[in-house]
């Protein structure tokens, strides 16, 4: 359990700060292909995953996405292939995917539209399971807004034993598709991660929050006008929660090789609460809009992790400003 323990320091930062060891040949003991490397959770699997205190390692990991490996994931871990393919392209998935047959785990991390999520989700199942005889276990990521309507949503902090709502939700699709999937194979397992606004590091991700409001920041600092909050008296004063991008890899990790994780799904926060006013002032766009606009607090209740034997956390605070530093020390912005 103590690689859990690694708590607000965190695996991948554990690495980076013990160095780079020399390459060895290695017997891999299990294989991971981590369906969308480039989004910000893919992004820390591929850093955690060739850690030589991993569990289950050591891991060969196959890094899927649907655009090259930018300078930031090459230099990650020779231990690591990079795969570009479409997997919204039933043909070119087959063609990219079917000779992956090593495969031993399946993380999948992308992140699509709402029209096309689910049948990317279908032609990667298609493509992996009849040519991966050794396939273990599969880890779908979905999120919190399996517990929101649009018109009614659960009350926070939500858990994992509350009822579908009666309206339509691709995230459950892709669950249903995912245990459907699983019960036609013997001895194959799932999981299910649903974090909530992530706090992480990817180049390329569409969807980063952290990246959004470090760019809007620049902006008002080079044009000299006030940096303003742009959400509402709710998030500025209320509480919030998120996930760390490295605890979320590591969650995935834990169930992935868990016995007594196997077959449920589960929440993915940092474990404590923070109001967006201790944080420094922040940013806008769409996706940072659907954040900080909300009209209550979007809250997970982390129990169920705990009682699986889950027991990893992060200070949200520091992990906000450990990510911006990151951007900073990378050049990513200024």
């Amino acid at each position: 359990m103590s690689w859990w323990w690694t708590g607000a320091f965190g695996a991948a930062k554990k690495k980076h700060l013990l160095g780079r060891r020399k390459v060895r040949l290695i017997n891999y003991r299990s294989v991971a292909v981590v369906i969308g490397a480039t989004s910000i959770v893919g992004h820390s699997l591929c850093k955690i995953l060739p850690c030589d205190d991993t569990p289950g390692g050591p891991w060969k990991v196959y890094a899927v996405a649907d655009q090259p490996s930018s300078s930031y994931d090459s230099s990650l871990s020779p231990h690591i292939t990079y795969i570009e393919t479409d997997l919204t392209n039933p043909s070119d998935a087959l063609a990219k995917l079917s000779p992956l047959s090593d495969a031993t785990h399946l993380f999948y991390v992308a992140w699509s539209a709402c029209d096309t999520e689910s049948s990317m989700f279908r032609n990667t199942v298609d493509a992996l399971l009849p040519n991966c005889p050794n396939l273990q276990h599969i880890s779908l990521q979905t999120g919190r807004k399996y517990y929101l309507g649009p018109i009614q949503s659960h009350d926070p902090p939500y858990n994992e034993d509350m009822p579908r709502l009666d309206a339509p939700n691709f995230y459950y699709n892709m669950e249903d598709m995912l245990i459907e999937e699983v019960e036609k194979r013997e001895g194959l397992s799932w999981s299910v991660h649903r974090p909530g606004t992530i706090f992480g590091f990817s180049p390329n991700s569409r969807m980063n929050i952290m990246a959004t409001l470090c760019v809007y920041a620049a902006i008002c600092k080079k044009e000299n006008c006030p940096l303003r909050f742009p959400g509402n008296w709710v998030t500025w004063n209320g509480f919030s929660d998120a996930s760390d991008g490295d605890l979320v890899a590591e969650h995935h990790i834990w169930a992935a090789v868990e016995p007594f994780a196997k077959n449920e799904a589960f929440n993915c926060s940092n474990g404590d609460l923070f109001k967006w006013k201790q944080l420094e002032d922040v940013a806008s766009w769409w996706f940072v809009d659907a954040v900080l606009g909300v009209k209550e607090p979007h809250l997970d209740c982390m129990n169920k992790s705990k009682e699986h034997g889950f027991l990893g956390f992060r200070n949200s605070v520091s992990s906000f400003s450990s990510w911006i530093d990151k951007l900073k020390g990378l050049k990513i912005v200024p």
